[in-house]
């Protein structure tokens, strides 16, 4: 896997509360800048490029251990250079995007180029992928950049959804893609 698809998979993982905080017992108000639909998931989408280090090993050395290339524990946060510790601490807390998807409307905004046949080039990717698309919006274009919003229905069949953001994220033309909602 190349740097640059490194640093744009990405992975979901829960909000982690401290022990100081006690708003899940409804005796505090959430901080003022943290939106209510987090709160209410307790989840946060990000950019594999901002996680710190051990939480990505954390998935590898998951994944070595479901593809049995490790066999045990030790084994596998020995090949990936973490402790037992910050495995066990994590390993509940981190996992691929896909992994949680399935099942689940992800909705997506996508700034990219008015350009003949890109739309079509990034529906078909996602057609690729096997997601279901359910609704497609696109603006007007201005600048000669027209903003798409694309929700889609994640079956059993669909592929890695991380994948398939990457590959459209990747596309000639396309600014960005950014997840703004799953249900």
């Amino acid at each position: 896997m190349s740097v640059k698809e490194k640093q744009t998979k990405t992975t979901v993982f829960p909000k982690r509360t401290s022990n100081k905080s006690t708003y899940a017992a409804g005796k505090k108000k959430p901080d003022s800048h943290l939106r209510c639909d987090v709160e209410s998931t307790g989840y946060f989408v990000v950019k594999q490029r901002a996680l710190p280090e051990v939480l990505l090993k954390v998935v590898e050395a998951k994944r070595m251990l479901e593809s049995e290339k490790a066999h045990s524990v030790q084994e596998a946060v020995d090949k990936v250079g973490i402790s037992r510790s910050s495995f066990y601490k994590y390993k509940e807390d981190i996992f691929p995007f896909h992994d949680t998807t399935e099942g689940k409307t992800v909705t997506m905004t996508v700034q990219m180029d008015d350009q003949p046949g890109l739309l079509s080039d990034v529906l078909k990717i996602i057609a690729v992928f096997g997601a279901n698309i359910l609704t497609i919006h696109q603006s007007i274009p201005i600048n000669g950049v027209a903003s798409l919003s694309v929700s889609v229905q994640v079956l059993s069949t669909t592929q890695d959804m991380s994948a398939m953001i990457d590959r459209v994220e990747r596309k000639e033309g396309v600014h960005y893609v950014k997840i703004i909602a799953k249900e």
